[in-house]
């Protein structure tokens, strides 16, 4: 099974970005995404360090969401 993680872009780099999410930071690339490609406040699906793709802040919200009940060990 896979997972992506939907992370906002913080900052760009050439093919690479700074992306957060729920307080982790971590350097992402771009290169699997089609230009042009995200600017930092846009939100991309990230699985293994690249981001596969763009997704809406609505979407990255709703999992953040789900990712903190899953934490805390209740139902959303």
């Amino acid at each position: 099974m896979c997972l992506g993680v939907p992370m906002k872009i913080v900052s760009l780099h050439g093919e690479r970005a700074f992306a957060e999410a729920l307080g982790v930071r971590r350097e992402i690339a771009l290169s699997l995404l089609p230009q042009p490609w995200p600017h930092p406040g846009d939100y991309v699906m990230v699985h293994v360090g690249y981001a596969i793709e763009r997704v809406d802040a609505t979407l990255a919200e709703e999992s953040h969401t789900l990712w903190q009940a899953m934490e805390a060990g209740r139902d959303a």
